[in-house]
């Protein structure tokens, strides 16, 4: 699948394709049906498909606080995109710049005259355009006059299929990663590149790998026992693993920290891919270092226990 970084980088190659443009959070399987669908509209047609999506997503831009938390970074949405056989990802950089554009403008300069949109799948609640003057209904006029023809995305969803990104959020939320896989239909997983932390695991016996989560909100908190894979080679690992801010430590940022058992290696720089399979517990804050360690204790053996029956 081809990445495209922005509208400055399509090219006269890029002109013509089936595109759908949302935010796919999760590419779930309600997300899969619609893509499904793309793609064979695009064989019909004898063009690619494509998928435009943004960063960040309008909301996290304009209502932050109210953003619901990311089930995909980017990158963790191209991998999965990529696993659908869609031919291009499309990324647009989400500004108030972008935002100001005049709704027509991005029809005829984007859609039509750099992508040379044949066939359009949108939600029927898309909005788009300076002060969210484009919809739906404008899309569909001007695609009867430019030439191409627009669909509404439910149209395409799998009938009776209760699927959805704020589903899955809950599912995560209260530790339900059987449910989550359901409705995702693949377990719920977090990509990243181990980064240097402040080491302060060492000091009580239980260094960490540290993955930055590259989201506004995490749908994750607490401590998980987890499954971790090195994307290069492969090789599998199991830890427990804590989702949140370490308030005993005086953190202020939510980051992954991951204790892998029987691991003594260096994976800095390395892309690791994580897996909860069991919510432990919630965070909390404790006393002391001393009482940390001995629950960080517990916790590795109730991780240890909760993957040993997974595996049975």
């Amino acid at each position: 699948m081809e990445l495209i970084r922005g509208t400055h980088n399509l090219r006269d190659e890029h002109n013509g394709c089936v595109l759908t443009i949302g935010n796919f959070d999760g590419v779930h399987l309600g997300h899969q049906a619609v893509l499904a669908q793309v793609r064979e509209k695009a064989k019909q047609l004898g063009v690619p498909s494509a998928v435009m999506t943004f960063e960040p997503q309008p909301q996290e831009l304009f209502q932050p606080e109210q953003a619901p938390a990311r089930l995909t970074n980017w990158r963790e949405k191209y991998t999965a995109l990529k696993v659908q056989n869609i031919d291009r990802h499309i990324v647009i950089e989400f500004n108030k710049k972008f935002a100001s554009q005049p709704a027509q403008e991005f029809i005829e300069q984007t859609l039509v005259n750099k992508l040379g949109v044949k066939f359009l799948v949108v939600g029927d609640d898309f909005r788009f355009g300076y002060k969210r003057e484009g919809d739906f209904e404008l899309l569909k006029k001007e695609g009867d006059k430019l030439g191409f023809e627009v669909v509404d995305t439910r149209s395409y969803r799998q009938q009776q299929q209760r699927v959805s990104s704020t589903a899955i959020r809950q599912a995560l939320d209260e530790g339900d990663f059987e449910l989550a896989e359901q409705m995702l239909g693949r377990p719920y997983q977090m990509m990243g590149k181990v980064v240097h932390g402040r080491k302060n695991g060492r000091t009580i016996g239980f260094p960490t790998v540290n993955v930055p989560l590259k989201r506004l909100k995490s749908p994750l908190h607490g401590v998980f026992a987890v499954t971790a894979a090195h994307q290069q080679s492969g090789e599998a690992y199991s830890g427990v693993a804590n989702l949140g801010t370490r308030p005993t430590l005086n953190g202020d940022e939510v980051q992954l920290e991951v204790h892998l058992f029987e691991f003594s290696g260096n994976l800095y720089g390395q892309n690791l891919t994580v897996t909860p399979v069991a919510k432990l517990r919630n965070e909390q804050r404790f006393a002391s270092l001393q009482h940390l360690q001995e629950q960080i204790e517990k916790d590795a053996a109730r991780a240890r226990d909760a993957l040993a029956c997974r595996s049975q």
